[in-house]
């Protein structure tokens, strides 16, 4: 797994070719063979480090990074939180320049009937690949984005419409799937405008007009972002273990 995708993964079979080859000398009584391999093979050690050195190095980062070595892996909260710079980057940069875009972020309702008239990409939120996926007249710039488990699940998906007659008339279809997915699901849905790159955020129904960075900002954190779990190390709760152990008896 360390290896996988990477050039040692050619050399990883060399070394299965030359054991094989130990084995097959030994079965057969090559012994001039099996000399030579014996030979390489205590050899071997020193060469596999400097050879795999790299994907050591790294598979050795990921064991520290690991909770049991009181490693620090990317949390829910801090998942949040870039998705959410993410989003801004892209608001931004389509408000300024007005291009129209539509974004949906699933909450505790399933979106599955919504993903699947999408075209999937399953890929990584950042700002640049929203910001590309909205660029007028290109293949996925017209239907909504959906966001699953901090993951871009498709683009190109359509969202009901909402029939409400609350929604004023200058708001185009864009706002209207908003509002409709809105009322059928606890989905977070942002709107940046074609017309005058403002920005509206809908929610249960509701939808907020026309807000400032700081404004939309704060709503997407509240909404968005869960509040962060302080983690104990794993020596001490070992140790507040036996203590409430010994304390019980």
């Amino acid at each position: 797994m360390l290896i996988r995708g990477t050039k040692a993964v050619q050399l990883a079979k060399g070394i299965v070719f030359i054991f094989i080859v130990r084995i097959v000398a030994g079965l057969l009584q090559l012994h001039a063979v099996t000399y030579i391999v014996d030979q390489i093979v205590s050899w071997a050690v020193i060469g596999i480090i400097v050879i795999f050195q790299p994907e050591i190095r790294r598979g050795l980062e990921r064991l520290g990074r690991t909770p049991i070595f009181n490693g620090r892996g990317e949390s829910a909260h801090d998942k949040s939180v870039k998705m959410v710079k993410e989003l801004d980057k892209a608001i931004q940069y389509m408000s300024k320049r007005r291009i129209g875009a539509l974004i949906t972020i699933q909450q505790d309702t399933g979106l599955d009937d919504y993903i699947e008239t999408g075209i999937k990409l399953d890929a990584d939120i950042t700002g640049e690949l929203l910001i590309n996926i909205f660029i007028p007249n290109t293949p996925l710039h017209d239907g909504a984005v959906i966001i699953n488990n901090n993951r871009i699940a498709v683009a190109a998906a359509y969202l009901p419409l909402s029939d409400n007659t609350m929604i004023p008339k200058r708001l185009g279809t864009r706002h209207r799937a908003a509002v409709g997915i809105s009322e059928v699901t606890d989905a977070v849905t942002i709107v940046v405008s074609e017309e005058t790159g403002g920005v509206t955020i809908t929610k249960n129904g509701r939808f907020l007009l026309d807000l400032s960075r700081n404004e939309y900002m704060k709503y997407l954190n509240a909404q968005l972002v869960p509040k962060e779990e302080k983690k104990i190390p794993w020596i001490r709760r070992v140790m507040n273990k036996v203590w409430k152990w010994g304390a019980d008896r």
